[in-house]
């Protein structure tokens, strides 16, 4: 069988072929036998096998002697606040995030309520490979009890960043595209808290999405459809683990998850300033939102994990990624799409404008993204061809190369969750961008 992929924050293959109860099992106890005594969260999105997933996962934490709470089906911004309620050691979520639904996998997060360091997943990763299950004495088994409410805590913390007494009185009329995952249950909650009327789209968490599960352009186009139809005044899309969120404009147009973060940025630096962390694949508007407030801004290495480890070293106010990942540390080092649709729906209301006026107000830049399938093997090639090509550049090593130039930058980088060489490059001009894509792209593979 293939090998798993295995990031710094988790687990993720395809049933039957990667993904197997033994390697489930094996990498549950290499998690929890790093963990201090304690209970452990366990929770899930909508995917149909995240129940069985769940059960090996569960029966395998009982039976290394540890109880565990179940939280059922749950977003996994909802998971990181859960567990520091119930002051659990850790959290495993089941889920592939946007992946296709013939995936799953497993997140990690430690008892701070945020996904393992990449440190602390290199050391679980180690004793994946290497080190023997202890499995508990027959009398000494774990017990599983039932989180009741998995969704009051998160939906306070949220509220608690924003006046949304103020929001109240505009009675939004709001579109939530769920697409089957589990955003719906916290979703629907937040927004009619917030006094909006709301449209759902894929509200029940069964992991049947109505359309592929990455919220992008193509992927969004029926949803976007959907909205010039029922006059709603902005979309919300999620992913299905609800960690990333993406916006539809009143008229039907796709915003795009870049623009997530710049947009709560202008909110949060405005009644909050302070440092800034987002990594090295997000947007350059970012930089010059922070500007605009006089905030220093950081990039951290690609990946969750090392943005909220950042955000941690510098005490950053906001941070997040570009695939429409914000994250407010008041509610959770962790990505959050209920965080985005709070501050961009405070936005409005306190601007006064319509999402697609706020978002043509934004520094304008064309990202794009091409993903390159490429034998591991050849990627240390491939890569010294790019440094040989770009030689004019400044060059960043140590997460893949970022070359950056005056008025443009791209990143040529092997996916955490894919077995695939991700190729992102922005500009003024999405012809150039396309152009620079599809230039590396040409000379990773030596064509």
């Amino acid at each position: 069988m293939p090998d798993p992929i295995i990031s710094v924050s988790g687990l993720r293959g395809i049933l039957g072929q990667s993904l197997s109860p033994d390697t489930i099992s094996r990498y549950v106890a290499a998690f929890v036998e790093q963990l201090p005594d304690g209970s452990i969260l366990l929770s899930r999105d909508g995917r149909p096998s995240g129940k069985a997933l769940g059960d090996i996962v569960q029966g395998t934490i009982n039976l290394l002697g540890r109880d565990v709470i179940d939280a059922g089906i749950a977003a996994t911004p909802t998971v990181g606040v859960l567990l520091r309620q119930y002051r659990c050691m850790g959290a495993i979520q089941i889920s592939a995030s946007h992946n296709p639904p013939e995936y799953n996998g497993l997140k990690l997060m430690g008892a701070d309520g945020r996904v393992v360091s990449a440190d602390k997943g290199a050391q679980i990763k180690a004793a994946y490979e290497e080190q023997p299950t202890t499995w508990a004495p027959w009398n000494e088994v774990g017990n599983t009890s039932l989180c009741e409410d998995t969704t009051s805590e998160h939906i306070q913390k949220v509220l608690e960043t924003i006046d949304s007494g103020l929001i109240q009185k505009k009675k939004y009329r709001v579109l939530l595209d769920s697409n089957g995952g589990a955003g719906s249950i916290v979703g629907v909650k937040l927004l009619e808290a917030l006094g909006c009327d709301v449209e759902l789209l894929g509200g029940e968490p069964n992991g049947e999405f109505l359309h592929s599960p990455e919220p992008t352009a193509e992927n969004l186009q029926t949803v976007a459809h959907r909205v010039r139809e029922s006059r709603v005044q902005v979309a919300f899309c999620q992913d299905p683990d609800a960690d990333r969120l993406a916006v539809i404009d009143e008229n039907g147009r796709y915003i795009g998850e870049e623009y997530t973060v710049a947009l709560c940025l202008q909110n949060v630096l405005f009644k909050r300033k302070g440092p800034v962390v987002i990594n090295g694949a997000t947007s350059r508007m970012n930089e010059d939102v922070a500007a605009e407030y006089k905030c220093p801004i950081y990039r951290s290495a690609v990946g969750e994990a090392n943005v909220t480890q950042e955000m941690m070293f510098r005490d950053a106010v906001f941070g997040g990624e570009g695939n429409g990942g914000p994250i407010d540390p008041r509610v959770g080092y962790i990505r959050d799409s209920f965080v985005g649709m709070a501050n961009i729906l405070e936005l409005m209301t306190k601007k006064k404008k319509p999402i697609s006026k706020l978002a043509d107000a934004l520094p304008r830049y064309e990202i794009v993204k091409h993903k390159v399938e490429m034998d591991p093997d050849q990627l240390e090639e491939g890569f010294d061809r790019l440094k040989y090509q770009y030689k004019d550049a400044q060059v960043q090593e140590g997460d893949g190369l970022r070359f950056t130039w005056k008025n443009r930058w791209l990143i040529a980088r092997a996916s955490n969750t894919e077995p695939i060489v991700r190729v992102i490059a922005e500009s003024k001009s999405a012809d150039e961008s396309e152009d620079m894509c599809i230039s590396a792209t040409r000379t990773l593979r030596g064509i």
